[in-house]
């Protein structure tokens, strides 16, 4: 049997080597940033939570905790329907129905006057003429009256039926399907007024009743879009509720309109909270797998670095919780206002930090995962995310060249802007009241843009220096030439600090042609001989024309005070808390290379015994960078030329190029990227710097005898 000991003391021992496995450490953090990325998204912190059905008896009395505007959806829905039932249905009169009735009528009536016209013909024949000419029925005593009537009579009635028609046919609205029949009885009607004799008024009816057909027909299409168009001229019904505002007194019988503020409030217990939390945790981890995929696919080197990883779950927690509070800031005086406040979520922040930081394309990608958290965190009002993108984008690109601290202040004036507009743009599209849009866009549109500058700004020492990343921003700092430092070394070894300047000159316009980091390697080069303080006469450049100390010492003491400055530099490096690429560079500025002086004249000097050439090498390591590598050869380069005599064009490229040789040779370039290509554009770089700084110059007269010779007077004016 294990004592409770025992077992305590094996699951102690078997969490150390979980959490010294690397695999386990990033499952973990990954776990607990999605677990509190989906709480923080899901769930409405706000103390009370009521579940309450219509109909239903409120136990107690409820107030707002926040000053809300909000839609309402019923009202809305209930002012568009008016809206729609206003639109009215105008018919459209069929011209051809109108032609074709008179058409019809007109060729009957001329059947009619046809048989009039046969005086030779007896009256039965023509009584049988007209019963197969007219479409309807009369009786035997008006068709014999007809077939002896007077063709002007039947013409008067046309005429008379002509003038009906007109009136009932294409004045007003037409005769729509569903009043045809009243139409033809009014019709008829009128012409029964005109006083034709009996044969013809019947005639005359029978026609009408007969042809007389609807012109005047509704587009159900045409009617549906006007009431389409009519439904949305109408703005939402925005309902105020103000903070501390009584929402429900306790006995009252729950209403629907209670339930919908309860739920703009956020205080309606949801009905369906699993699935909400589901579909919530599943989105999360899409946009977390979307932001893995990306880092494992192009930035290999982020994915494989765990704490990379975690300062990007760390920046979007927080962006997320400042989110979440500024969405909280209540403005009881003004509720429409302050229900705005989602536009203050600082996304910008976020993606000029992983810019810096990292990478502005993961930035991008980053900034739209929060946009899309904001909207669903917002209560899925997604011109939140708009809005929180688009200020985002513009955070990224105006960082992605950033060249002094000032910058990010500039950054924030962008952000601001480009929000100004952008919230201008959505509270147009939405409908928003023209004192809302104005008021909101300029507000909340500049403090998001300061609010961003300003995290960023606050942000960035803390991460840079928890997360061991070198930002741009901390290399112009350390580029200053009032860096402490930096000034210790001017004043201390001045000749230093000036063969650093040159060197961070030369190494420079090297990286910039190869692909290296400019920035990185000037710094880098500024400090690279920062160890050279703590005995500064001891090399060349501090001398200024006093006594060598090396004369009288050994040349392995030279050797020893000489390579001591790496060792020195990396110590003060680390106290003055430098980036670890400069301090890479500084320690692998040498490599392993060989003092040459020393080591020949201690072949000189000592005969006797063999002299190792190991113990005259610097203690490396070699360069394993392109900076460092860099800088080494800009070193050696600026050292050598400075003790060029006569450097004329010619000799100064013929010694760039053996030393960058001899280091090639040496192996002190093996361990770094650079290629026989990039070596040769190394070279050419620092041919264009040095003939800047050893052209020819013009030789300018003695002082002295230029004024003796403007003394003497010219020949020309004796006489």
């Amino acid at each position: 049997m294990f004592s409770w000991r025992e077992i305590g003391g094996g699951l102690v021992r078997g969490l150390k080597y979980l959490f010294k496995n690397e695999n386990f450490r990033r499952y973990l953090a990954a776990g607990l940033f999605f677990l509190l990325i989906t709480i923080l998204v899901s769930f409405e912190f706000v103390p009370q939570k009521v579940n309450l059905q219509v109909g239903q008896i409120s136990p107690s009395t409820i107030y707002a905790p926040k000053s809300v505007v909000y839609i309402d959806q019923e009202k809305t829905s209930e002012e568009r329907r008016k809206a729609m039932e206003k639109v009215p249905r105008v018919p459209e009169i069929n011209q051809e129905v109108s032609a074709a009735v008179r058409k019809d009528i007109n060729q009957v009536l001329q059947d009619v006057k046809s048989v009039q016209a046969e005086p030779e013909t007896d009256t039965a024949t023509k009584v049988t003429r007209l019963k197969s000419l007219i479409p309807f029925d009369l009786p035997e005593q008006t068709l014999e009256k007809l077939a002896v009537g007077s063709q002007t009579n039947t013409d008067q009635l046309a005429e008379g039926i002509a003038a009906v028609l007109t009136e009932v046919l294409d004045q007003g609205e037409g005769i729509t399907p569903d009043k045809l029949s009243e139409a033809k009885d009014r019709a008829a009607a009128k012409l029964a007024a005109r006083q034709f004799s009996e044969p013809y008024r019947r005639l005359g009816q029978g026609l009408i009743r007969q042809f007389l057909r609807a012109n005047a027909f509704f587009d159900e299409e045409k009617y549906r879009l006007l009431q389409q168009e009519a439904a949305e001229s109408v703005p939402p019904v925005r309902v105020s509720i103000q903070y501390r505002e009584r929402i429900i007194s306790q006995g009252d019988v729950v209403t629907e309109e209670h339930i919908t503020k309860l739920q703009a409030l956020g205080l309606s217990r949801p009905q369906h909270t699993f699935t909400t939390l589901l579909g919530t945790g599943l989105l999360v981890a899409l946009l977390m797998s979307v932001v893995l995929l990306y880092t494992y696919i192009h930035h290999k080197d982020i994915y494989r670095n765990g704490s990379y990883l975690n300062l990007i779950g760390i920046i979007s927690l927080i962006t997320l919780v400042v989110s979440r509070a500024v969405m909280a800031i209540n403005i009881s005086h003004w509720p429409e206002f302050g229900a705005l406040f989602g536009y203050l979520a600082p996304l910008a922040a976020a993606g000029m930090l992983i810019t810096i930081l990292l990478d502005s394309r993961l930035a991008l990608l980053l900034v739209m995962n929060l946009s899309l958290l904001l909207g669903v965190m917002a209560g899925n009002q997604f011109h939140y995310s708009l809005v929180g993108f688009v200020g985002g984008v513009s955070g990224v690109y105006s960082v992605s060249k950033l060249s002094q601290r000032g910058d990010l202040v500039r950054a924030g004036i962008y952000v601001g802007a480009t929000n100004v507009v952008i919230i201008a743009v959505v509270g147009l599209i939405t409908g928003f009241p023209w004192y809302l849009l104005v008021t909101s866009s300029l507000a909340l549109g500049i403090a998001n843009g300061l609010l961003s500058s300003i995290l960023t700004n606050g942000a960035l020492p803390y991460l840079e220096t928890s997360f061991g990343i070198t930002s741009t921003v901390r290399l112009l700092e350390l580029s200053n030439p009032n860096n402490p430092l930096l000034k210790k070394l001017l004043t201390e070894a001045p000749g230093t600090y000036h063969h650093s300047i040159l060197v961070g000159n030369l190494a420079e316009a090297a990286a910039e042609s190869v692909g290296a980091e400019p920035l990185v390697v000037r710094v880098g080069a500024y400090y690279h001989d920062i160890g050279k303080i703590k005995r500064p006469y001891f090399f060349i450049e501090n001398q200024l024309g006093g006594d060598n100390p090396h004369d009288k010492i050994a040349p392995t003491l030279s050797t020893l005070i000489l390579t001591s400055h790496i060792k020195d530099g990396v110590e003060l490096a680390r106290e003055h808390k430098l980036p670890q690429p400069i301090i890479d560079i500084i320690e692998q500025h040498h490599g392993k290379s060989l003092c040459s002086f020393f080591y020949h004249k201690a072949l000189e000097g000592d005969r006797t015994e063999s002299v190792n050439e190991e113990d005259f090498r610097y203690e490396g390591p070699k360069p394993k960078t392109k900076e460092a590598a860099i800088v080494m050869l800009a070193d050696n380069i600026e050292a050598a030329v400075r003790s060029l005599q006569n450097p004329t064009p010619g000799r100064v490229e013929g010694l760039v190029r053996k030393i960058i040789k001899d280091r090639l040779m040496d192996g002190q370039l093996d361990e770094c990227n650079l290629t026989l290509k990039d070596l040769d554009a190394i070279a050419n770089s620092f041919l264009r710097v040095l003939s800047g700084i050893f052209h020819n110059r013009i030789e300018y007269p003695d002082m002295k005898q230029e004024m003796e010779r403007r003394k003497t007077p010219h020949a020309g004016s004796r006489k």
